[in-house]
């Protein structure tokens, strides 16, 4: 799980759910190094619904410590398109009672509905009749189609790490971050940054405009046991806390 913050208030503001895979053999592996070889297999499906399981079971346990937080998961192109999407996803919620609007926030490639962007479009908007938030994950890096964006209805835009990550000493990083950021703001979406690595790329985004904040400076990501204390230790002290005397 990893941290997401607004930091203009200082406060986190939910967390992205991250795979992993403890391999036998080969230790602890990352997702780009197993989901690339399932990605057209009908074990995606299995694997992204797990995914959803496991982060509704992660919300009740938090729920139980007084932590209430959502958590975003992406969802594979795949299993967005599927047929039965929406259905299989109300069998699953209805194993949680507890579920409340909001508490669960999807993420999808850019790339993912250029297809079937008519298709997708309607499984988003029954989404939101479930209390489902949508964002665009990786935003910048495929076609960021104006028409694309205008017809799917989503709420947020993550910038790809690779703009943020170098916006501070490469002028064509910085302005494809201000690009986002002003087309969020035109299409009424908000931005979030991934790959914030210091404080000095939170003070150059606040002053783009870009409040909220993902990123190895704020915290790496780390499993369920140690994100409550995390929680905990950041609500006392942490390095941003003076960025929220920023006010743009």
């Amino acid at each position: 799980y990893q941290p997401k913050i607004n930091m203009k208030t200082n406060q986190v503001i939910g967390v992205e759910a991250l795979i992993r895979w403890q391999h036998p053999e080969h230790g602890l592996l990352p997702p780009a190094d197993f989901l690339p070889i399932i990605e057209q297999s009908v074990l995606a499906i299995d694997v992204g619904e797990w995914v959803i399981n496991t982060a509704l079971e992660q919300l009740s346990m938090w729920a139980n410590n007084g932590v209430e937080l959502p958590i975003s998961v992406n969802i594979s192109p795949l299993q967005l398109q599927h047929s039965d999407f929406v259905k299989r996803l109300k069998i699953i919620f209805n194993q949680y009672p507890g579920f409340k609007a909001g508490n669960i926030e999807f993420e999808i490639l850019e790339t993912s509905a250029l297809n079937e962007i008519k298709q997708v479009s309607k499984v988003i908007e029954q989404c939101h009749e479930l209390g489902i938030k949508f964002s665009i994950d990786d935003f910048g890096t495929g076609y960021s189609s104006l028409t694309y964006l205008k017809r799917l209805p989503t709420e947020d835009l993550k910038i790809d790490r690779s703009f943020v990550r170098d916006m501070l000493h490469d002028p064509e990083d910085s302005a494809i971050v201000q690009g986002i950021i002003q087309l969020a703001n035109a299409f009424e979406r908000t931005v979030i940054a991934e790959g914030v690595e210091t404080t000095g790329h939170g003070e150059q985004l606040l002053s783009l405009g870009c409040y909220l904040a993902q990123g190895f400076g704020i915290a790496k990501p780390m499993p369920e046991h140690r994100f409550v204390s995390w929680l905990t230790s950041w609500q006392e002290k942490n390095d941003w806390q003076y960025l929220t005397q920023f006010q743009h």
